[in-house]
C-alpha cells in the first residue's frame, strides 16, 4: 500500500500574508502598488513572504500600478498582480482596469477598503468599489474574512487567466486584511481548455480550400493562448496572405514572405475569405466588412475566438468556431492536409507582396526625410536600425505612435505592446516597467506622443528608483495632433489642440534620469546612440512638425 501524499502545510497570517501566497501561487514575482494604510498588510507580506518576497515596485500614481501589472499579463501570460489603497486609490485605477478589460489582459487588482466594522459610519475613503468596476471586470468582489483571502484570490487569479482572459477585481476591508487567520495554501494555475468543435474546423478548412483569395489575420489572443507556433505552422502549411493585428505581431517575423501587413487595405478590399484568429471584428478590422473594392464581391467572414463570448455577433459570418487556439489551428492544418495537395495561392501572395514592397519603398523618402522641422517618419528612420531582435518596443501615443505601427514589424512575438483598441493614453511607463522587469537586460523602447507623455512621465521618478533602464522617445509636435487635424477638416480651425513645445527631457534629469532635445534630423541617430548607451532612464524629445498628420483612414468612429 502507497501512502497517500501529505496534504500541504496550513497558511497562517493575516490578509495580506494570504494574498501574496496566491500570488505567489500563480507565479508572480512583483507587486505593483502604491502604499496606503488601508494595504499596509499587503507591504509586510511582499517584504517577509516565508518562501520568497515579492519585489515591490511603488509607483506615483495609481493607473500606473495597474497598467504594469497589465502589461505584465501580456508578456508573461500569467496575471499580473496590482494593489492600491481605498477609495480614491481604486477610482484612479479605473481607466487601467478598464482598458486591461478591452485587451483580454489578465491581471488581479487588490484595493483596499474602509473597514468593515466602521461601514456606513463614515470612515476614511469609504467606497464600496466592485459596483464602480463590475463592468469592466470578469469579476468584483469583496472578500469577508481573512480566511478567506487565499482561495478567492486563488479563484481571481485562475479566473483571470482563463479564456477570455481580463481583469478581477478584488478588495478587502481594511479590519479583515489585518486580522490572522488559518487555510490551506493557494492550489495555484489550473486551466480547463475550452475544446473546440471539430465539425466547425472541417468547415473551415474547406472553406479555405474553396477560397480563391484567402486572407489570414493573427490577432494578440492568438499570443495570449499560447498558440504562435500552431499560427505559424499553419501560414507555413497553406502559404496565404497573412496580416498580423495588436500583439499578434511578431508571430510571423519580419521579412516571411507570407506577411503582407504593409498591404492590409489591397488585401482586405480583394479578399473573398478572411479568416480572423484571435482579434475582435472592431474598428481596427472594418468591423468584420471586407471584400467589395476594384471589383470583387464581399468576402465571406469567418471568425476564431478563444471563447464563446468573443465571436463577433454585430456582422455575418460564414462561419466560426471557439476555444484552444492551439487545438483549433493544429486542427485546421490538420483537416486541411487531409483534403489533398494544399491549394497554390502564390499568384494572390505575389500581387500582395508586391503592394507590400511598394508601400516599403515609398516609406522611404520619409524615413530618410531631411525635412525641418523634423518628419516623424525620420525617427523611426534613425531607430529601427538600432533596434535588437529582442528589443520590447512600447507605443504611447497617437499620431507619432501611429508611424510607428505602420514602420515596426517585430522580430519575434510578446515583443510589442500598445494601449490596444480602448486608446487609453499613459499606459506607457507602467507598461515600460512591466517589460524591465520582465527581461532586466536588453532594449526597453518607450515611444511617447507629446500628449501622452503628460499623462505619466512623473513617473520616470518610479524607472529611477527601481532602477529600470528605458529608452523613451517622444515625438513632440507642440499638439493634440489626432485631434488638431480632423477639427481643422471638419471646421476650417482647430481649438484646445495646443501644447507648449515642452522639453521633456529637463522633466526627466530633474527626476534623476537623463535626457536630450533633439531640433535637426541628423541630430536623431547619435542621440538614439547615447540613449541606448546610457543605462539610465533617458529620453529623446525630438521636436517635429507639427503640420504633418498620419494619414490614417481609420478613426473607430
Amino acid at each position: 500500500m502507497t501512502n497517500a501524499p501529505a496534504p500541504p502545510p496550513s497558511l497562517h497570517g493575516h490578509g495580506g500574508t494570504h494574498a501574496v501566497a496566491a500570488a505567489r501561487a500563480h507565479g508572480q514575482s512583483v507587486l505593483w502598488t502604491l502604499s496606503g494604510a488601508h494595504i499596509f498588510p499587503m507591504l509586510d507580506a511582499a517584504v517577509n513572504a516565508p518562501e520568497s518576497p515579492l519585489r515591490i515596485v511603488d509607483v506615483r500614481h495609481e493607473a500606473t500600478a495597474v497598467f504594469a501589472a497589465e502589461a505584465t499579463g501580456k508578456l508573461s501570460r500569467s496575471p499580473g498582480f496590482a494593489s492600491v489603497t481605498a477609495g480614491p486609490g481604486v477610482t484612479n485605477s479605473v481607466s487601467a482596469i478598464a482598458s486591461a478589460w478591452f485587451n483580454g489582459s489578465p491581471c488581479v487588482v487588490l484595493g483596499g477598503r474602509a473597514p468593515a466594522g466602521r461601514w456606513g459610519t463614515g470612515a476614511l475613503q469609504e467606497l464600496d468599489h466592485p459596483p464602480l468596476v463590475s463592468g469592466i471586470t470578469k469579476d468584483a468582489f469583496t472578500i469577508a474574512d481573512p480566511a478567506s483571502a487565499a482561495p478567492e484570490l486563488d479563484r481571481a487569479f485562475g479566473l483571470a487567466a482563463s479564456p477570455h482572459r481580463g481583469p478581477v477585481f478584488v478588495d478587502v476591508p481594511m479590519d479583515v486584511l489585518f486580522s490572522f487567520a488559518e487555510a490551506p495554501h493557494p492550489a495555484g494555475p489550473a486551466l480547463n481548455r475550452l475544446l473546440p468543435d471539430p465539425d466547425s474546423i472541417q468547415r473551415i478548412a474547406e472553406a479555405l480550400q474553396q477560397a480563391d483569395r484567402p486572407v489570414l489575420v493573427i490577432g494578440g489572443d492568438v499570443w495570449a493562448d499560447g498558440a504562435e507556433g500552431a499560427a505559424l505552422a499553419l501560414v507555413d502549411q497553406l502559404r496565404i496572405p497573412t496580416i498580423a493585428n495588436g500583439m499578434g505581431r511578431g508571430i510571423l517575423p519580419r521579412g516571411h514572405d507570407c506577411l503582407v501587413t504593409r498591404a492590409r487595405s489591397t488585401a482586405f478590399g480583394q479578399a473573398d475569405l478572411v479568416l480572423v484568429v484571435g482579434a475582435p471584428l472592431d474598428f481596427r478590422l472594418g468591423y468584420g466588412i471586407f471584400g467589395g473594392k476594384d471589383g470583387a464581391d464581399p468576402a465571406d467572414v469567418i471568425h476564431i475566438a478563444d471563447s464563446p463570448g468573443e465571436v463577433a455577433r454585430h456582422t455575418t459570418l460564414r462561419d466560426s468556431t471557439c476555444g484552444d487556439l492551439s487545438a483549433i489551428l493544429t486542427g485546421l492544418a490538420d483537416s486541411y492536409g487531409s483534403r489533398g495537395p494544399v491549394r497554390d495561392h502564390s499568384e494572390w501572395l505575389s500581387m500582395l507582396t508586391a503592394v507590400a514592397l511598394k508601400a516599403r519603398a515609398d516609406d522611404d523618402d520619409l524615413l530618410g526625410s531631411a525635412a525641418d522641422p523634423i518628419h516623424p517618419a525620420r525617427i523611426y528612420g534613425e531607430l529601427i536600425p538600432r533596434l535588437a531582435d529582442d528589443a520590447i518596443v512600447i507605443g504611447d501615443g497617437g499620431d507619432f505612435v501611429s508611424f510607428a505601427g505602420r514602420f515596426i514589424e517585430p522580430q519575434r512575438p510578446g515583443h510589442w505592446l500598445d494601449p490596444g483598441p480602448f486608446g487609453c493614453l499613459g499606459t506607457g511607463l507602467g507598461y515600460a516597467m512591466a517589460a524591465r522587469a520582465h527581461r532586466p537586460s536588453g532594449q526597453v523602447v518607450l515611444l511617447l506622443g507629446d500628449g501622452a507623455a503628460g499623462f505619466s512621465l512623473m513617473d520616470v521618478d518610479t524607472l529611477v528608483r527601481h532602477q529600470m533602464p528605458v529608452v523613451m522617445v517622444v515625438g513632440n509636435n507642440s499638439a493634440w495632433a489626432l485631434e488638431k487635424h480632423p477639427m481643422r477638416f471638419l471646421y476650417g480651425y482647430d481649438v484646445a489642440a495646443d501644447l507648449r513645445p515642452t522639453e521633456y527631457d529637463a522633466v526627466v534629469s530633474a527626476l534623476g534620469g537623463a535626457g536630450e532635445t533633439v531640433r535637426a534630423p541628423e541630430g536623431i541617430g547619435p542621440a538614439l546612440d547615447r540613449a541606448f548607451a546610457s543605462g539610465v532612464p533617458y529620453l529623446v524629445n525630438v521636436m517635429t512638425d507639427t503640420d504633418v498628420a498620419y494619414p490614417r483612414s481609420t478613426t473607430g468612429v
